[in-house]
């Protein structure tokens, strides 16, 4: 990946939030265990603004980034406010959901193939959401998706309109993913790793044209992802989770040149890049906590070289020491 990019800040404080998120919390509750998957986030996002949400598998990402759309199975229980474009997701029924789903809020998901229809043409797809949405007619559909494969810079756009998804390749199915989440042009758009499964050529042009195409569209976008280099490519700001919580959140480039929470600090000391030949990685040692049992404390004090019995006394408040940033860390001074 390329070094951070220092973009300019959207002002959040100016305006309503496109995106905002308070005190939300996610249970899996089944017969035998309840799973404490989110805990307590809160999050804004502005117009026109890219959010990456950063952390190790099972951190919470994915399932914060579900809850925004109401896409959680029956078996989770998601408490707190969640609002995105000034509608009040948690209040919804189905035949809302379905309007909102795809005209003010889109997905791209992590594997194309799954998410794909695979019995229908990637155009067929494509205008289906068009017509859903917009009531134009089935060739105005058509003609719009020959438009949004253009857009993605699929090559023979004219031609792959007919081909179905195991026709393609990884890459471009991915492109044909975001195409699809595009069709009735979200003012949010929320992207659950979808560079993952892509080698690193592919990632970096898939990378590239999403940062292109929220610059040229201006949506809001949060990004899902575990990989550091792909925060410091397209985010305006990282929120860091761990154990279902945001640890750190501020500026993207001001987090990865001094990260104010020793788990990030960790992931960036583990973080290969180039001029490292010869040298030891740094690891975190231990392993995240069980989902099942949350500490009553700060849950990454047992592997943190920084820790102190003041880190078992309770969960950590967020501090401020600068405006924009924020952490939960006891030896983060406060400046309120």
């Amino acid at each position: 990946m390329s070094e951070v990019l220092e973009r300019p800040m959207t002002p959040i404080a100016t305006a309503k939030p496109l995106v905002k998120v308070r005190d939300l919390s996610v249970r899996f509750v089944s017969r035998d265990s309840t799973m404490h998957a989110v805990n307590g986030v809160d999050l804004d996002l502005a117009a026109g603004e890219v959010l990456c949400i950063l952390g190790e598998s099972g951190s919470g990402k994915s399932v914060t980034l579900r809850a925004l759309m109401k896409l959680l199975p029956k078996t989770a229980r998601v408490l707190g406010q969640i609002e995105v474009a000034g509608r009040d997701v948690q209040a919804m029924n189905e035949r809302q959901l379905q309007d909102f789903r795809g005209s003010d809020v889109a997905m791209i998901f992590q594997e194309p193939m799954t998410a794909l229809d695979p019995v229908f043409t990637i155009g067929q797809q494509i205008a289906e959401t068009v017509v859903r949405h917009e009531g134009v007619s089935r060739a105005a559909g058509m003609a719009r998706a020959l438009e949004l494969l253009e857009l993605v810079q699929i090559p023979s756009a004219k031609r792959r309109l007919a081909a179905y998804p195991h026709e393609l390749s990884g890459g471009l199915r991915q492109r044909a993913m975001i195409a699809v989440a595009l069709a009735c042009k979200p003012k949010l758009l929320l992207a659950d790793e979808p560079t993952t499964a892509l080698d690193a050529t592919v990632q970096i042009q898939v990378l590239l044209l999403l940062r292109k195409l929220q610059e040229q569209l201006g949506m809001g976008v949060i990004f899902v992802t575990h990989d550091l280099g792909v925060a410091g490519e397209i985010a305006d700001r990282v929120a860091v989770m761990y154990a279902g919580r945001v640890v750190e959140e501020g500026p993207v480039g001001a987090m990865m040149r001094g990260p104010l929470h020793p788990y990030p600090r960790g992931l960036l000391g583990a973080t290969v890049h180039g001029g490292m030949r010869g040298q030891r990685l740094t690891t975190i040692p231990g392993a995240p906590p069980s989902l099942e049992t949350l500490p009553t404390a700060c849950s990454f004090a047992p592997r943190c070289a920084e820790a102190e019995p003041a880190c078992l006394a309770g969960v950590p408040a967020p501090r401020s020491p600068v405006p924009g940033r924020s952490a939960r860390c006891i030896r983060v001074a406060d400046a309120s």
